[in-house]
């Protein structure tokens, strides 16, 4: 099975995240500067709420995805005020139609002292726990 991990930060939470999903998994997180080359069966896609949605590049990001490349996605992310990005990702991946697994992870971020310390080990720990049990 072939996996990819991606994800974009402002404030390096969601690398964290990124980074244990994908030790879990036994790939390199790579930020959304780096393109999909080859295709995998598994895309976990780190992302966050940025003024209320995701941010442009994630929107460019999916857009610029190969549907023939992609299995499939899942979401993962953190945020301070506001909870899952999926429904937002989602949308966009119904665009150039490749699907999104109805499993997720997300847990809180810090932001501007809100939440401080977060995610923490506990978080990555259960991050990476979630990716393994995609892969299962």
């Amino acid at each position: 099975m072939k996996i990819a991990v991606r994800y974009y930060t402002k404030t390096g939470n969601t690398k964290r995240l990124a980074e244990a999903v994908a030790e879990a998994v036994g790939v390199e997180a790579l930020p959304l500067s780096e393109p999909i080359e080859e295709a995998v069966d598994i895309l976990f896609l780190g992302n966050s709420y940025y003024a209320f949605s995701i941010d442009p590049v994630v929107r460019e990001f999916i857009s610029n995805l190969d549907k023939n490349k992609i299995g499939k996605i899942v979401n993962f992310g953190s945020a301070a005020m506001l909870n899952s990005t999926w429904k937002k990702v989602k949308a966009e991946a119904d665009k150039v139609g490749i699907p999104m697994d109805k499993r997720e992870f997300h847990c809180k971020g810090e932001f501007k002292g809100i939440h401080k310390g977060r995610p923490n080990d506990v978080d990555l720990k259960a991050a990476a726990e979630f990716a393994k049990n995609i892969l299962d």
